[in-house]
């Protein structure tokens, strides 16, 4: 499948894609991926993530820099998508943020949609 064809991740494209495993990988699945235009990152927020142990134990809050990794992960995705490179052991960085806010809390249960343009 040509790079052109693809509008949709799922977990084992995602891994072709970029480096990250448990339990640093951060996103479950890419969807309405318009090459070089945007997408949509879906991580499924479970209790059993490793930070909910100490993040914090009687009320589990997912770290917001971690809601940030997820965001950069599906960014990346979408760039080795545009750029054409999976499956070809490449490496996107994240460079920077401007502006960052965070509307809500995520907690275990959520299902966090992380739209990138």
């Amino acid at each position: 499948m040509t790079a052109e064809a693809i509008t949709e991740a799922d977990i084992h494209l995602i891994q072709r894609i970029i480096p990250h495993r448990y339990p640093f990988l951060m996103i479950d699945r890419v969807v309405g991926i318009v090459r070089d235009k945007g997408c949509v990152g879906i991580k499924n927020v479970t209790f059993n993530e490793p930070h909910f142990t100490g993040h914090f134990p009687a009320k589990p809050i997912m770290p917001g820099v971690l809601v940030v990794e997820a965001m950069a992960q599906a960014a990346a995705v979408l760039v080795g998508i545009s750029m054409d490179v999976v499956g070809r052991d490449l490496l996107t960085y994240f460079l920077s943020i401007d502006a960052c806010r965070f509307r809500r809390m995520v907690v275990p249960g959520d299902v966090l949609e992380l739209h990138m343009t």
